[in-house]
């Protein structure tokens, strides 16, 4: 069975950086395009990054994390990132990962993490 697996949320100060893991088991990581998402409190969910998986895989970013969070993936590992950098308080929230059912960023997912929790304090 094709799993997910979040790591690395917590506790962070506004500005500073975190790093958000995506473990995948059953499937290479680049075996489908896969996206990070996230919610906050009362908002609803929204897609914050995918990453196709044809080719060297095309990046797309929310414009609210443009230029701040970067996401990668270490076949290695099996495991794809997302770093967060110069957090906002807004970027609080839960954030899950999930795979796509093709190469490409859609709307449909196929399989979901549970989630890792981030706290941005100011």
């Amino acid at each position: 069975q094709l799993q997910l697996v979040e790591s690395g949320g917590g506790l962070v100060e506004s500005g500073g950086s975190l790093r958000l893991s995506c473990t995948v088991s059953g499937v290479t990581v680049d075996r489908y395009a896969m996206g990070w998402f996230r919610q906050a409190p009362g908002k609803e969910r929204e897609r914050v990054s995918c990453i196709s998986s044809s080719g060297d895989g095309k990046v797309y970013y929310e414009d609210s994390v443009r230029g701040r969070f970067t996401v990668s993936r270490d076949k290695a590992e099996n495991t794809m990132y997302l770093l967060m950098s110069r957090v906002k308080a807004e970027d609080t929230g839960d954030y899950c990962c999930a795979t796509y059912p093709s190469y490409y960023c859609g709307r449909k997912h196929d399989y979901w993490g549970q989630g890792t929790r981030v706290r941005v304090s100011s």
